[in-house]
C-alpha cells in the first residue's frame, strides 16, 4: 500500500514539475528532430520543388467548371482525406487536406461576410480522431478554420477572418491539397479571391527561410475545441454525420468539459436533456436515468464497461448519449439509451498538456496529457493520459482519493492497417456516503453537512483494462475491425447503512455491513463496413458481432441486528462503540458467483436514395447466457434468453440545414424474477417510436428537437395467486417526451449549450396484488421538466483579447423519491425543484489558460437524488470555487 502512494505523489509531483521543463522539452526534441535524418534537413528544398508557381483558386475553379459534371457525380472513387494540418509558412498559414490522391480534389469556392468557403466534391474526411476539424485563432488575422465532411461525397472547408474573408492560393503538392491563406488587415481591403495576387510568388516570398528551418505546425490532426461536433462514432458505428441519422444524439465534446472544469459524468450529463442523476451508491458509481429509465453502466469506444464505479474524464474526447433504444449495436440496454464516451487517441505531431486545479473544502487536483510520435517515421504514436485528486467535502468526516493512468499506443503496422493498443488503471477511495434522509413528504430539516454514517465508512475500488483495436482497410470502400478489452474490477466497502428513523425522536437506526466483490470481463467485437452502390442509390453495410463473458464473485456481511448503534439526526454522536472487525459481521446474507455469456450479432444498411433522402435498417440477435451459484443454499441457477431487436429510420432533408426524421426500435434486458414453476421471466422489452427535426443554422451552431413514447413490458409485478411472492411479466412503464437541445457558436467567440426536456414517465400496466405498483404512479427521481444553459464569451481581439466569461443555469422540476408505491407501502417523498447558477472567468494568452469557476454561486440548498430510499438522499454541495492554472504546447 504505501508503495501506491508513494507512486501517487511522485505523479503528482512530476505533473508540477512538467510545467516548467516542458518548454525545453519542446525545444530539445524540435533540435533532435532536425537531426535525425536527410530528409528532414532538405525539407525545405523539397517543399519548394513541390509547390510550382502557386495557382490562383480562381484559375482552378473556371478549370473545373468547364469539366462534365456528370463525369464527377458518377465518379467510382471518392477520394479520401486522411489527415488536415495547419502550418505557418512566412505570412501565410497553409492548411494542408492530406490525401494520396490530391490531384483529384478540385474545390468549388464562395465568400460569405468574413468566411472563406470551398466545398470539394467527391471527396471524404476520414481523421483518426473524428471526422471534423476545428481550430480557433490559428493565425494572426484568422478567427477559425473548420474542415467537415458537407454531406456524404462532400468537403467543407471554412476559413473565417477578422476583419474580412481572406486571400486563398491553391497549391498542388505530394503532400495533398494545400490552401495558403493570407488574412485581411482591413474590411475594406478585402480582396476578392479572383483578383490576381500583387505578393510575389512563393519561393521569393520563402526564400528568407532558412534552409535548416522546418514550418512551424501549429496544429494537430482533429483536435476538437468547438462546441458543435457534427458526427458520432457511437450511433452507428459508421462515418455518418448526425444529421443523416434517425435519432436524437447529443455530445458533450472536450471543450465543454473544460470550460466547465467537468470531471465527473454525472455533471456533464446536466448539459442535455432528458438525462438525470440516479441511484450513485453513495456517490461512489455513475448511474443515470435516460428518458426515465435507469442506465447503470457505459460504453467506451463502443465496448461495454463494467459499472459500480466513478468513470475518469481525463482521456476522454468527448462523451456521446445516443437516445433511445441502442440494443440493436449493444445488445443488452434499457430502452431509454445510452452513453458512450470517446477516448482520446495519439496524435502525429508533439503535443504536451498540464493542468492544476484547486478549490475550497480541500479540493485539488493534477493532470498531464503527453502524445506524439516515438519513430520519425510517425509508424508509432503513443498518448499519455494521468490524472490524480484528492478532496475533502462539504460534509463532515467526507473525503476521497483517486489516482488514474492510461497510455494508448497506435502502431502502423502498414499503408491501410492500424493497431491501437490501450492500459489504463483506476484507483479510487472515498468515503461510503448516503447523505441525509427523509421527512414525512418532504426532507429533514438538518444541515445538508451532517453525516450519518460512521466516521471510517469507506469505499474502495481498483480497475485494470487492457485492450486493444485492430483497424485494415482492404480499400476506400471496405474496412474490417477488431476490438478486445479485458477488465477487472476489484471494489470493497464497510459502512454503517441507515435503516428506519424515527421521526418523533429523530432516532435513525443502522447495521454495519460490508460488500466484497471481484469481476472480470472480457469483450471481443468484430465489424466489416462496405460502402457500394446499386444503380443510384448508395449503401454503407455494417455486419458484426460481438462477444461478452463476465465472471463476478461476491458477499455481503452483516453485523447481527441489534448490534449496531443508532444515530440521532438532530444531535449526533458518533464512535459510541468501536467499529467492529470485519470477522465480527457474521450475518452472511449473500455468497455467490456467477458467468454470463452475451453473443450478438448484427446487420445495418444506411441507404442513400438521394443526397435528401436515407433510409436506415438494422437488427440484431442476442443470446444470453447465465450461470449462478448460490453457497448459502448450495443451489446453482441457469438462465437462456434469446432475442432479436431490429430498427429502422427515414431522414428527409428539404433543404440543406434541415433533417427531418422518423423511427422505430427496440430493446432488450434480460429478466431476473422467477414464476411460481421456478423459471425465468421473458426479457423485458422496450419500444419506441421518435420524430423530430435537426438544424444546422451554420457550420458551427446545430439543434435537434425530438418527440418521442418508449414502452417498456415484461417488468415483473407480483403474483396475486402465489403467497410465496413470485412474479408475473405484466408490468408496463410508459415515457412520453419533448426534447430541444441546441449547441456550438453564435457568433465567433460566443458559445453555447441549451438543452430542455419534457419528460411524462408512469407505469401504466400491474396485477391486482396489494405489493403490484400502482398504475399511474409517476417513476422517481425523474422531474417533468429539465432545463439548462451554459454560454461562454471570449474577446478575440483587442486589449481584452484572451478574456472569457461563462454562465451556467440549470433547473430540475420536483421528482419522486422512494420507492413506486403500492397499495401496501408507500414510502414516497419529494425531491424539490431547484434553479442552481454556475459562472466562470478565464484568462488565455499564448499556451496559457488560468480560469476560475463558480458552482452554486448563490448557494441554492437542494438535493441531488436519492439512492435506496427515503434514509439515503443525496445533498448537493453549496457555493463552490475552483481554480485551475494549464498550460499546452
Amino acid at each position: 500500500m504505501k508503495s501506491v502512494l508513494l507512486l501517487k505523489s511522485l505523479i503528482f509531483t512530476c505533473s508540477f514539475a512538467l510545467l516548467l521543463v516542458t518548454p525545453a522539452l519542446s525545444q530539445e526534441l524540435q533540435h533532435l528532430k532536425k537531426q535525425q535524418e536527410t530528409t528532414v534537413n532538405n525539407q525545405n528544398s523539397t517543399y519548394k520543388k513541390n509547390k510550382t508557381q502557386p495557382h490562383r483558386l480562381a484559375e482552378k475553379i473556371l478549370q473545373h467548371r468547364n469539366k462534365n459534371i456528370q463525369n464527377i457525380a458518377q465518379a467510382t472513387e471518392v477520394v479520401q482525406v486522411t489527415g488536415v494540418n495547419l502550418k505557418q509558412v512566412d505570412k501565410q498559414l497553409e492548411i494542408v487536406l492530406e490525401s494520396t490522391q490530391s490531384e483529384q480534389l478540385t474545390p468549388l469556392n464562395k465568400s460569405e461576410g468574413n468566411n472563406f468557403i470551398a466545398d470539394i466534391p467527391n471527396a471524404q474526411l476520414r481523421l483518426s480522431t473524428g471526422n471534423a476539424f476545428t481550430q480557433e485563432k490559428p493565425f494572426t488575422g484568422i478567427t477559425a478554420v473548420t474542415v467537415t465532411n458537407l454531406d456524404a461525397n462532400t468537403i467543407r472547408v471554412i476559413v473565417t477572418g477578422e476583419a474580412g474573408a481572406p486571400t486563398v492560393e491553391l497549391f498542388d503538392d505530394n503532400e495533398g491539397l494545400i490552401f495558403g491563406v493570407t488574412p485581411t488587415t482591413s474590411a475594406s481591403q478585402t480582396p476578392p479571391v479572383e483578383q490576381p495576387s500583387s505578393e510575389a510568388p512563393l519561393e521569393e516570398s520563402t526564400a528568407e527561410t532558412p534552409e535548416d528551418e522546418e514550418p512551424i505546425e501549429l496544429v494537430v490532426t482533429g483536435e476538437q475545441d468547438t462546441y458543435r461536433v457534427p458526427e458520432a462514432s457511437g450511433a452507428t458505428r459508421t462515418d455518418t454525420p448526425i444529421r443523416d441519422i434517425p435519432q436524437s444524439i447529443q455530445v458533450i465534446p472536450r471543450q465543454v468539459l473544460e470550460d466547465q472544469q467537468v470531471i465527473r459524468l454525472t455533471d456533464a450529463i446536466r448539459n442535455v436533456s432528458g438525462v438525470v442523476e440516479s441511484d450513485t451508491f453513495a456517490g461512489t458509481n455513475d448511474n443515470v436515468n435516460i428518458r426515465g429509465f435507469d442506465f447503470n453502466s457505459t460504453f467506451r469506444d463502443g465496448l461495454r464497461e463494467t459499472g459500480f464505479l466513478l468513470r475518469e474524464l481525463a482521456n476522454i474526447e468527448q462523451i456521446e448519449i445516443l437516445k433511445g433504444p441502442a440494443s440493436v449495436l449493444y445488445g443488452n440496454a434499457e430502452p431509454g439509451g445510452i452513453i458512450n464516451l470517446v477516448t482520446k487517441k495519439p496524435l502525429a505531431t508533439p503535443y504536451y498538456f498540464g493542468q492544476f486545479s484547486i478549490g475550497n473544502f480541500s479540493y485539488y487536483r493534477s493532470a498531464i496529457d503527453l502524445s506524439g510520435p516515438l519513430y520519425p517515421d510517425d509508424t508509432l504514436l503513443y498518448r499519455l493520459n494521468v490524472a490524480y485528486e484528492n478532496a475533502g467535502s462539504f460534509r463532515d468526516f467526507v473525503d476521497s482519493e483517486r489516482f488514474f493512468v492510461g497510455p494508448v499506443f497506435d502502431l502502423k503496422l502498414g499503408d491501410r492497417t492500424n493497431l491501437l493498443f490501450n492500459v489504463s488503471y483506476l484507483n479510487d477511495e472515498r468515503t461510503f456516503d448516503q447523505g441525509i434522509v427523509a421527512f414525512g413528504q418532504g426532507i429533514a430539516d438538518i444541515p445538508y453537512s451532517r453525516f450519518l454514517g460512521e466516521p471510517g465508512d469507506e469505499r474502495i475500488t481498483e480497475e485494470v483494462n487492457v485492450g486493444y483495436r485492430l483497424e485494415h482497410r482492404f480499400n476506400d470502400n471496405l474496412t474490417l475491425r477488431n476490438a478486445f478489452r479485458y477488465t477487472s474490477q476489484d471494489a470493497f466497502d464497510y459502512r454503517a447503512q441507515p435503516l428506519e428513523v424515527d421521526e418523533e425522536t429523530g432516532e435513525l437506526t443502522r447495521n454495519f455491513r460490508s460488500n466484497d466483490d471481484y469481476r472480470e470481463t472480457y469483450s471481443l467485437q468484430t465489424d466489416l463496413v462496405g460502402e457500394f452502390v446499386t444503380g443510384s442509390i448508395e449503401h454503407t453495410l455494417l455486419f458484426g458481432f460481438d462477444f461478452a463473458r463476465q465472471k463476478s464473485d461476491g458477499s455481503q456481511r452483516r453485523l447481527p441486528e441489534g448490534l449496531t448503534p443508532s444515530i440521532n439526526i438532530f444531535d449526533p454522536v458518533y464512535n459510541v462503540t468501536p467499529r467492529p472487525a470485519l470477522s465480527e459481521l457474521t450475518d452472511v446474507v449473500r455468497d455467490g458467483k456467477d458467468n454470463v455469456n452475451a453473443l450478438g450479432i448484427y446487420l445495418q444498411d444506411q441507404i442513400a436514395f438521394s443526397d435528401n433522402f436515407k433510409l436506415l435498417l438494422g437488427g440484431r440477435f442476442d443470446v444470453v447466457d447465465q450461470d449462478v451459484f448460490d453457497r448459502l443454499s448450495d443451489t446453482r441457477t441457469l438462465q437462456y434468453d434469446e432475442a432479436f431487436t431490429p430498427r429502422i429510420g427515414v431522414v428527409y432533408q428539404p433543404s440543406e440545414p434541415i433533417s427531418l426524421y422518423a423511427s422505430y426500435s427496440r430493446s432488450f434486458a434480460p429478466n431476473f424474477a422467477q414464476r411460481a414453476d421456478l423459471t425465468f421471466l421473458p426479457p423485458e422489452r422496450g419500444t419506441q417510436y421518435e420524430v423530430g427535426i435537426k438544424a444546422d443554422f451554420n457550420e458551427r451552431l446545430s439543434a435537434t428537437l425530438a418527440a418521442y413514447q418508449i414502452t417498456k413490458t415484461n417488468i415483473a409485478t407480483p403474483d396475486p395467486n402465489d403467497p410465496d411472492g413470485f412474479s408475473i411479466p405484466i408490468g408496463e412503464q410508459r415515457s412520453r417526451g419533448i426534447e430541444l437541445d441546441v449547441s456550438g457558436e453564435i457568433l465567433p467567440g460566443w458559445n453555447i449549450v441549451a438543452a430542455y426536456g419534457y419528460t411524462d414517465a408512469e407505469i401504466t400496466e400491474s396485477s391486482d396484488s396489494p405489493d403490484a405498483l400502482i398504475v399511474g404512479s409517476r417513476v422517481p427521481r425523474v422531474p417533468e421538466h429539465k432545463a439548462s444553459l451554459w454560454t461562454t464569451y471570449q474577446f478575440l481581439q483587442g486589449d481584452l483579447e484572451g478574456l472569457g466569461f461563462g454562465l451556467g443555469l440549470y433547473y430540475l422540476s420536483d421528482r419522486v423519491g422512494g420507492d413506486i408505491p403500492t397499495l401496501t407501502s408507500d414510502d414516497t417523498f419529494t425531491l424539490p425543484s431547484y434553479l442552481r447558477t454556475d459562472a466562470a472567468i478565464y484568462y488565455k494568452r499564448d499556451n496559457w489558460r488560468a480560469a476560475i469557476n463558480f458552482e452554486n454561486i448563490f448557494g441554492v440548498r437542494y438535493v441531488e437524488s436519492f439512492n435506496f430510499g427515503r434514509n439515503t438522499v443525496i445533498p448537493a454541495a453549496p457555493f463552490t470555487v475552483i481554480g485551475t492554472l494549464s498550460i499546452e504546447f
